[in-house]
């Protein structure tokens, strides 16, 4: 069965502390990775400011998953758990041309 590729982007509450942040990346990653996604490649975009107010927040921690799987069990994972956890404000997932 064909690869897919997908970026996965999701923004992190601001007011959280760098040990949490990182707690949250290892365990999305691992999510991720548990669920069939591999050449994983997670990188951190930093705080960005927001053109409007989410969830009275204006600015964000911006984090990037890049990574192929053969189904899409990684993205609808990650997609379950993100709109459980209330650190993360929003994500969007993109399949990616090869």
């Amino acid at each position: 069965m064909a690869k897919t590729k997908y970026e996965v982007t999701y923004i992190i509450k601001p007011d959280i502390d760098e040990d949490s942040k990182k707690a949250l990346v290892e365990r999305y990653d691992k999510v991720v990775k548990d669920n069939g996604a591999e050449d994983l490649d997670s990188k951190d975009w930093g705080k960005r400011r927001f053109a409007y107010e989410i969830e009275k927040y204006r600015e964000g921690t911006y984090h990037i998953l890049t990574f192929t799987a053969e189904n899409a069990d990684a993205v609808n994972e990650f997609g379950r758990l993100s709109r459980i956890d209330g650190s993360i404000l929003r994500s969007m997932t993109v399949k990616l041309d090869k």
